[in-house]
């Protein structure tokens, strides 16, 4: 089977120009590499769902060019599929049950320690579930950034995946999704590159396999802050893609053409694109290391 990239948005608001950039860069390095392009839509918690935005993303990414080679799949649809995998979990005994809020966790700076720390009677109230990680070491390799190691236990703490509302976790679908999907390598924005262990993590408990990893550098507004939907960013504007699909470009380090129409600026992109251009930065709760 041929490689397959992806591009993975959640239909929280319409496309913003950080998205662009991820979109942008997951395609060129799949096209580049020769694979199949996807996109999926993250849309786990519909409380968060903006109705018609999950349509608006699709038109405005072929505006610019990007269309998915395969249907596009919605997480909504998949619940069954990632209880599979808890429950697979479970068996083995790698999750436990958690009544632990936010505020138990405060005097440990969020990150659940070995056992629950909740005190009191719990009976009949719904509860989480967490992995246990103990002591896992995780290493892997980034395309960007290089050599990566992280200690679940110290650095993260047992992870929840599954709510204590019954909703399913972004670290288990994403590890079910990639693995069903076929994803031989994930590229996406580095505010993603510390959950990647996690992520790593779960495949190795699930028997998944691991893919390549690729992370992009952050689009930041002027108070260094990510550019996100909750900070209300702008949405570039499908009417007149190729201003924003520049300047994807150039944020990516990647040669930037000057022609009429973006799908042939996507063509003669792709045929200069190196990864090795792109740059990096460094996430400050995560352990790097040098090349």
């Amino acid at each position: 089977m041929r490689g397959r990239g992806r591009f993975a948005p959640s239909p929280t608001g319409q496309l913003h120009f950080g998205s662009l950039v991820a979109a942008v860069g997951s395609w060129l390095r799949a096209k580049s590499l020769g694979h199949d392009w996807l996109v999926r839509m993250e849309d786990l918690d519909r409380t968060r769902e903006v109705p018609g935005s999950a349509a608006d993303i699709l038109s405005t990414l072929a505006a610019f060019g990007l269309q998915s080679d395969l249907p596009v799949i919605q997480q909504s649809g998949r619940n069954e599929r990632y209880q599979q995998a808890l429950q697979q979990l479970r068996d083995a005994g790698h999750v436990y049950a958690c009544h632990c809020s936010r505020s138990d966790l405060a005097e440990f700076n969020g990150v659940h320690p070995a056992a629950c720390v909740r005190s009191g009677s719990t009976e009949g109230a719904p509860a989480a579930w967490r992995a246990r990680v103990g002591s896992a070491q995780i290493r892997f390799h980034d395309a960007v950034f290089g050599d990566i190691e992280q200690n679940l236990g110290e650095q993260v703490g047992d992870f929840v995946l599954r709510r204590s509302d019954g909703l399913h976790t972004y670290q288990l679908a994403v590890v079910v999704d990639d693995a069903e999907q076929g994803i031989s390598e994930v590229v996406r924005g580095a505010d993603l590159l510390d959950s990647t262990p996690r992520q790593i993590f779960l495949q190795r408990l699930l028997g998944l396999p691991t893919p390549e990893y690729l992370h992009l550098p952050l689009v930041l507004d002027e108070d260094g802050r990510k550019l996100s939907k909750q900070l209300r960013a702008r949405p570039v504007d499908a009417g007149d893609p190729l201003p924003a699909l520049r300047d994807a470009l150039r944020h990516l380090g990647q040669h930037v053409p000057l022609l009429a129409s973006p799908a042939a600026t996507l063509c003669a992109a792709l045929q200069r694109f190196d990864h090795r251009a792109i740059p990096a930065i460094k996430r400050a709760n995560v352990a790097m290391q040098d090349d």
